[in-house]
């Protein structure tokens, strides 16, 4: 069992991730087992079990944690992963904060130089990790316009915050690198968002004009006493808009999905549903039949 991390470990995490050089020093390994097939590499001086997964984000945050020397805070992609607010790509190299110089980059580890308040950090699974409020302003910074407002919804949604924050957060840095997309990126934001790729699919249609639909729009069925939550709706022309992920495509995802979409029907909506492939592949094409939508109506 590894031992519980602390300040004053010499060895930290062992021996599930370590640095090798520590843990040679201190007897645990010999350098003959590091080059054996019960450890892999994973940064220069930190090797983790082989019996563990490489790219889990967890793993990967806690050997650039080590790296580092504990000087560095998770931050950016990894640490909205490690917060339970993954909205970034796969295989994004881990990402940390880390004061002044000394520290660099590696492959697989972007570092980034900047100032951090203490009550931007929190501590997360062992490792110092910047705060959803914090790491929603450095990924709005950092990401183009429409994966900026993706992290600010996903992030304002699990920290539950709301999107203006980050502006009175950016107060606090008025010479930041990249605030100056900022305000834009708020004002698109809306915290009430189920996913990012529901956030993406939002901006497809946003970001060409049309309005903004409502988001997580509840209708409600009086003689059943529930209500059917919709990702997006235009409620005034019962227009209802859903991002289908994987979870629908199972079996029970499909038979739940069969009477939702039957009762609304029923009701006088038009359901207009789309999967990753044309968020990604034909953007243009979901906003042209949303458009028809509005105008027939």
């Amino acid at each position: 069992m590894s031992s519980v991390p602390s300040p004053g470990s010499h060895t930290p995490w062992w021996p599930t991730v370590f640095r090798w050089s520590v843990a040679v020093r201190a007897g645990l390994v010999t350098k003959a087992e590091l080059r054996g097939r019960r450890y892999v590499r994973v940064f220069p001086d930190v090797y983790a079990a082989a019996s563990t997964h490489p790219s889990d984000p967890l793993l990967r945050a806690r050997a650039a944690f080590l790296l580092t020397g504990g000087r560095g805070v998770v931050s950016g992609y990894s640490a909205a992963e490690m917060l339970g607010a993954s909205c970034g790509p796969q295989g994004a190299p881990v990402e940390l904060t880390v004061p002044g110089s000394g520290a660099r980059s590696h492959p697989g580890l972007l570092l980034h130089r900047d100032q951090l308040a203490r009550d931007e950090v929190q501590r997360c699974a062992g490792v110092l990790v910047t705060t959803p409020l914090r790491t929603a302003y450095d990924l709005a910074r950092w990401q183009d316009p429409v994966e900026a407002v993706v992290a600010v919804d996903t992030l304002a949604n699990r920290g539950r915050f709301a999107p203006e924050e980050v502006l009175r957060l950016a107060a606090r840095y008025p010479r930041a690198r990249g605030r100056t997309g900022l305000p834009r990126a708020v004002g698109l934001s809306d915290a009430r968002a189920g996913s990012p790729m529901e956030s993406r699919l939002r901006l497809v249609l946003v970001l060409r004009g049309l309005p903004a639909p409502e988001v997580q729009y509840p209708v409600l069925d009086d003689r059943r006493r529930r209500a059917v939550w919709l990702d997006m709706a235009y409620p005034e022309h019962r227009i209802g808009i859903e991002y289908e992920g994987a979870d629908h495509g199972s079996r029970d995802g499909v038979l739940r999905d069969v009477s939702r979409y039957t009762a609304l029907v029923d009701r006088g909506w038009r359901m207009y549903r789309f999967s990753k492939y044309e968020v990604y592949g034909e953007p243009d094409e979901i906003a042209a039949k949303i458009r028809r939508a509005l105008d027939r109506a």
